[in-house]
C-alpha cells in the first residue's frame, strides 16, 4: 500500500476542490449535488457497470474531503454512496442492484440509512425494530430509528432491523430497502441546532408491508452486511471531518497573515498563534493518513483490517477537527463567533464527528478490547 497518492487520485482532489471553491461557503446543496452528480463525482466508488467510477472508498472520501475543505460537504455522501451503495453493490440481488446503483451513481435517486434507535444508541444488538414474514411472502417491519438524516430528500431508506431465525429462535440482523410513500412509515423532523443543509428525523414503521425482494442479500449474513456499510460510514465519517477541520485552519490562517495588533508584525508571526494552528495542520494530515489507510484496506477487501483502521480513523480525525475549529475561532478572536467568517457555526458540526455515528468511548471500548486484547468492561 502506497502512502503517496497516485496521479489519478491527485488530479480528481484538483478538480474536486476546483468545484467546491465555485460553490464555497453558503452552497445551494441541491445545485452542488447536481452538478457534482453530472461530473461523475458522487458514483466515483461504485461499479461502472452500473455507472460508477469503478473506484473505491479511497476516491469517493477524496471528493468529501475536498468539498469539506472548500466549506461545502455533501453529508449525503457519507449515507447514500458510501453506505447504502456499498451494501447493494456488494450484497445486493441482480435487480436491486440494476434499480439502485446507476441512480446512486448519477445522483439522480438518494438513499438514507436507518440503524440508531432511541434506547439502543451505539449499541446495535438492542435493535428492536422486527421484521416477520407475512403470508404472501413479503415482511412486515416494525420499529423507531432516530437521526437518520436526509430521509425528506430519499427515496428509500435502508433499515436495519432484526429477524427471527427459523433454526435458533433469535434475532438476526437485516437490512431493507423501505421506499418513502411505503404505508406506515412515517418521518417527524428532530428539531436540531445544527448549521446542516441536511435534516434529521425520527422514523416510525408501523407494520410497514414490503416484498419478499426488499431484503438485501442473505438473510443468514446480515451481521456481516451490517458492518460492510459501518467501515465505510467511519471512513467517510473522517473525511468529513478533516476537511472540516481543513477549512477552518485555511480560514484562521488567512486572518492570522493579515490581522495586525502589535507594530508591523501580523499575529501569525507570533509563535502563540503560529505553533497551535502549526500542531493542527499535522494533527489533520495524521488523520488523512490513517483514513487512507482505512480506505485502502477496504478497498482491497480486508474487511477485518478495516474495521480497526477504520475506527481509528474516524478517532483521529474527529479529535483533530474539534481542536482545528476550536484553535481557528480562538485565533480570530471576537471575529470567530461573527457569520462574516462562518467559523462559529462549526464548533457544533465539529462535535458531532465526535458522537457520531459512534462516540469516542465506544471506539476507545472497541480499540482496547479488539486491538490490545483488554477485558470489556460491558
Amino acid at each position: 500500500m502506497s502512502v503517496i497518492e497516485s496521479q489519478e487520485n491527485k488530479d480528481l482532489r484538483a478538480a474536486v476542490a476546483a468545484l467546491g471553491a465555485r460553490h464555497g461557503r453558503g452552497f445551494d446543496r441541491a445545485a452542488l449535488w447536481s452538478e457534482a452528480a453530472k461530473l461523475g463525482y458522487l458514483g466515483v466508488n461504485l461499479p461502472e457497470e452500473y455507472g460508477g467510477g469503478g473506484g473505491g472508498l479511497a476516491e469517493l472520501s477524496i471528493v468529501l474531503e475536498e468539498l469539506g475543505a472548500a466549506g461545502c460537504p455533501l453529508l449525503m455522501m457519507v449515507v447514500s454512496p458510501a453506505i447504502c451503495g456499498t451494501v447493494i453493490a456488494r450484497f445486493g440481488t441482480d435487480a436491486q442492484k440494476r434499480a439502485w446503483l446507476p441512480g446512486l451513481a448519477d445522483g439522480s435517486r438518494t438513499m438514507a440509512f436507518g440503524i440508531t434507535e432511541p434506547d439502543a444508541g451505539s449499541n446495535s444488538h438492542r435493535i428492536t425494530t422486527t421484521a416477520r414474514r407475512a403470508e404472501d411472502g413479503g415482511f412486515l417491519l416494525t420499529g423507531r430509528k432516530v437521526f437518520i438524516s436526509g430521509v425528506d430528500i430519499a427515496d428509500a431508506t435502508l433499515i436495519v432491523g432484526r429477524m427471527e431465525d427459523a433454526r435458533t429462535g433469535r434475532l438476526k440482523p437485516c437490512l431493507f430497502i423501505v421506499p418513502r410513500d411505503a404505508p406506515g412509515f412515517q418521518r417527524t423532523r428532530i428539531d436540531m441546532e445544527l448549521n446542516a443543509a441536511e435534516k434529521q428525523f425520527e422514523l416510525v414503521l408501523d407494520d410497514v408491508r414490503l416484498p419478499a425482494d426488499a431484503l438485501v442479500g442473505d438473510e443468514d449474513a446480515g451481521l456481516l452486511q451490517l458492518f460492510a456499510g459501518l467501515n465505510p460510514e467511519r471512513v467517510m465519517t473522517a473525511a468529513f471531518a478533516i476537511g472540516m477541520g481543513r477549512y477552518a485552519i485555511d480560514r484562521a490562517v488567512d486572518y492570522a497573515r493579515t490581522r495586525q495588533v502589535w507594530k508591523d508584525v501580523p499575529i501569525g508571526g507570533h509563535q502563540a498563534i503560529a505553533h497551535p494552528l502549526a500542531q493542527s495542520h499535522i494533527e489533520l494530515e495524521l488523520a488523512r493518513l490513517a483514513m487512507q489507510k482505512a480506505a485502502a484496506l477496504y478497498d482491497a477487501g480486508d474487511d477485518v483490517g478495516a474495521g480497526e483502521a477504520a475506527n481509528m480513523a474516524k478517532y483521529a480525525a474527529a479529535e483533530a477537527c474539534v481542536k482545528a475549529v476550536d484553535q481557528a475561532v480562538h485565533t480570530l478572536g471576537g471575529n470567530g463567533l461573527t457569520r462574516e467568517y462562518g467559523l462559529a457555526q462549526l464548533i457544533t458540526g465539529a462535535r458531532v464527528a465526535r458522537i457520531a455515528p459512534v462516540s469516542r468511548e465506544m471506539i476507545l471500548n472497541y480499540v482496547s478490547h479488539q486491538s490490545l486484547g483488554l477485558p470489556k468492561s460491558y
